[in-house]
């Protein structure tokens, strides 16, 4: 029996010796004698190596049988339901080693068991099956056992903040405000019904997270304001390109509640901001331009407005595509932008790209990281202006609206502002009979070129190669009431 022995000895797995024995005997009956016992001994070491697995991470459905061990995260409720047999008792536990999370379902006695005497922080040696559940991968236990010698390294976080979430992590009751809500779309499932998604941007103290609810839930969108607060029970974490997801499906709930929660977005400074970044930035809306619509390629039509936010740093041009050009803000309110996109705009400055995965949110006063005061120079006084004040037409040059130096080109329009005051109309001509220059986003391309300030459309002759909905300034002369461009920037 010392080949036996031996095999145990190298055997890296939760069985006693003499169950070992008594499986190797079984093995050896079960192969009519075709191997003697060390063969089978081996044979079975074997099978109950393959069932380990290096952490959570390595699990994957259709697993045979998989043994790990993992800290416990939560212990839900005591479930119960009807068999053929009798009544059945159900527990859900969220585990997690350094590698993910996982749920485990416990069954019957295992699950009764747990009620008193498992809580979060104890480690567990678990084997079960692994299969993909309502809300993702789940393992279904067959033997769970405490393990007080070995500590995982889990922080395990303060319970039910966006900070605490992890994927593969159900059950998920979460409490936040509603940063921004999304439409209700529509798709077609491959069995030909029809589904509904929705989504909206959750904040609370510690993070915040964009939820994705389908379906039933979908409609919730429809009912919630930015600003409310909510709790959600019964959510499952995903993820989407690269980021975490909170989603909610038929067995989820969303309530709006009465409760304060308090958001303070951590934001990159405007003057930090680098090209080909995604970045959250928050400051006060210093201008803001109407909404202008364009033709899409594909014929279909396109909306884009800007506006300028300035924090502490710096200001920066923000465009808002599609749905987010209808968010309600204007010059004053404190505004975060989060993940809007960091583009190489006109006259080489960088420019925010708000798109479909952006959020655009209101914040109650002084919430956000950046400051509303900031403080300009009066070139002509030599006082200092701060707060919104400072952000007056004059006080930047790189303001979008329609200033100009006395003397210098002024934009196209019914009239523009000089640094004097004074109103300039420009007509057909400008005042001075020279070039102007106009802004505006193509809102046609080819032969001729037009371009939208939100307020006229001005026809331009350019061979230039430009796109639609691309922002650009011409500068030329005005003939027949079209503008012959000799420089585009």
């Amino acid at each position: 029996m010392g080949s036996i022995e031996d095999v145990y000895a190298d055997l890296e797995a939760d069985v006693e010796e003499e169950e070992f024995r008594e499986a190797v005997a079984e093995k050896v009956e079960q192969m009519n004698g075709l191997v003697d016992e060390e063969t089978a001994a081996m044979l079975l070491a074997s099978e109950l190596t393959d069932d380990d697995v290096n952490g959570v991470a390595d699990i994957e459905p259709g697993m045979e049988e998989v043994k790990f061990l993992a800290k416990v995260v939560s212990v839900g409720d005591l479930r119960t339901f009807e068999r053929d047999e009798g009544e059945g008792k159900v527990l859900n536990l969220e585990v997690a080693d350094e590698t993910g999370r996982v749920r485990v379902a416990l069954w019957d006695e295992d699950a009764e068991a747990a009620t008193e005497e498992l809580a979060p922080g104890d480690v567990l040696r678990i084997s079960g099956r692994p299969k993909e559940g309502y809300n993702g991968l789940e393992v279904s236990a067959t033997r769970v056992e405490g393990e007080q010698d070995v500590d995982i390294d889990v922080d395990l976080g303060e319970p039910g903040t966006v900070e605490s979430l992890s994927l593969g992590q159900s059950d998920v009751t979460l409490r936040g405000k509603v940063l921004g809500t999304e439409p209700v779309r529509t798709f077609s499932r491959d069995d030909g019904s029809e589904g509904k998604v929705s989504n909206l941007v959750l904040g609370d103290e510690t993070d915040r997270v964009r939820v994705t609810m389908w379906d039933g839930q979908a409609d919730t969108a429809d009912d919630l304001s930015e600003g409310v607060v909510v709790e959600i029970v019964d959510g499952y974490v995903r993820e989407r390109d690269g980021a975490l997801e909170l989603h909610v499906g038929e067995r989820g709930k969303i309530t709006e509640i009465d409760e304060e929660v308090t958001y303070v977005p951590e934001t990159t400074p405007i003057d930090d901001l680098e090209i080909d970044t995604v970045a959250d930035i928050a400051g006060v809306v210093r201008s803001a331009d109407p909404k202008r619509t364009f033709d899409r390629d594909d014929g279909s039509e396109g909306q884009v407005r800007n506006v300028r936010v300035q924090d502490k740093s710096g200001d920066v041009r923000v465009a808002l595509w599609g749905e987010k050009a209808d968010a309600d803000i204007g010059p004053g309110d404190e505004v975060l932008f989060a993940d809007v996109e960091i583009k190489d705009g006109w006259q080489d400055d960088l420019e925010a790209s708000a798109g479909w995965r952006s959020t655009v949110s209101v914040l109650d006063e002084g919430s956000a990281s950046a400051s509303r005061e900031r403080t300009t120079e009066d070139t002509d006084t030599g006082a200092t202006e701060t707060g919104l004040s400072a952000f007056a037409n004059g006080s930047n040059s790189g303001d979008d609206g329609g200033n100009a130096d006395a003397g210098a080109t002024v934009d196209v329009g019914e009239e523009a502002t000089d640094d004097a005051g004074a109103t300039v109309d420009v007509g057909e001509e400008a005042a001075d009979d020279g070039p102007v220059e106009f802004t505006g986003t193509v809102v046609q391309t080819g032969d001729p070129v037009m371009l939208d300030n939100g307020s006229e459309t001005v026809t331009v002759l350019t061979s230039e190669d430009v796109r639609l909905g691309q922002e650009i300034t011409v500068r030329g002369r005005l003939t027949d009431g079209r503008l012959d461009a000799e420089e585009v920037f």
